[in-house]
């Protein structure tokens, strides 16, 4: 009987250590072996088995991660405060260096990015920050991505979210817009008006090259201006209708 008591806890000892060195990963895991301390290998999705109590492994995610670097002040090169905030998307490639090499790679990468945030918009202009947003960013991800290609990790890209400016600057550059919106305006009537007056010009020399059609001109005025009968029209008429309307009323007489 005791036999049999000791080879069924052999078994149940078996089969919970078959158990123990059992483990899954997902499709996107990869797991880094450690044996007795050393770093044996990288083990692919799906089942694999550890010796118990001699083999360790650490679990990596090769998913794009994001990290969102906090909202911080920053002087631009034209002494100029302002606050900005990014996003970081990343992925790691190398899981034996991301374990090895770096403690927390997500919190040196944000950390990181933070400092490349202030390098690189310290060294530009407010109006380079504010209409080359995505070169801003790109400058960061180069700087950004020299290093952390180290720790096994590649920086997918950097968006600059949200760009705030102090309020006296607001209100300088909507006065700036406003002005230049006015600009606009009297440009595009002076433009107007030139291209009436060279109609007009045109129009004025195409009648004087009519004996008659200046005076067929003012005589269709004056019908449209007579289909109101409440309004009162005082005339000043050129000189040779002048003589042509004498010239009819003395021949009505004769």
């Amino acid at each position: 009987m005791l036999f049999w008591i000791l080879i069924f806890l052999a078994v149940l000892l078996l089969f919970i250590l078959l158990s123990m060195g059992i483990h899954m990963l997902y499709q996107y895991e990869r797991g880094v072996v450690f044996t007795l301390g050393r770093f044996s290998n990288v083990r692919n999705p799906g089942l694999t088995f550890l010796v118990p109590f001699i083999q360790t492994m650490r679990k990596v995610d090769m998913r794009i991660k994001t990290a969102e670097v906090p909202r911080q002040e920053v002087i631009t090169k034209d002494n100029i405060p302002i606050l900005v905030n990014a996003v970081v998307y990343f992925k790691v490639i190398n899981p034996e260096k991301v374990i090895i090499e770096i403690e927390d790679y997500i919190f040196a990468i944000k950390q990181y990015t933070q400092a490349a945030l202030r390098d690189v918009i310290g060294n530009s202009d407010l109006d380079f920050v504010l209409t080359e947003r995505e070169k801003v960013a790109g400058s960061i991800k180069e700087i950004v991505d020299s290093e952390t290609s180290d720790w096994g990790v590649d920086v997918e890209s950097i968006k600059i979210q949200e760009i705030e400016l102090p309020a006296e600057m607001k209100r300088a550059m909507a006065v700036q817009a406003e002005a230049e919106r006015n600009r606009r305006a009297v440009i595009i009537a002076s433009q107007g008006e030139l291209s009436a007056s060279e109609n007009l010009r045109q129009a004025a020399e195409n009648l004087a090259k009519s004996n008659g059609a200046l005076h067929l001109r003012t005589l269709q005025t004056l019908r449209d201006i007579a289909a109101d009968p409440s309004e009162k029209i005082v005339m000043f008429m050129p000189w040779e209708i002048g003589d042509a309307m004498a010239h009819m009323v003395e021949k009505n007489k004769k």
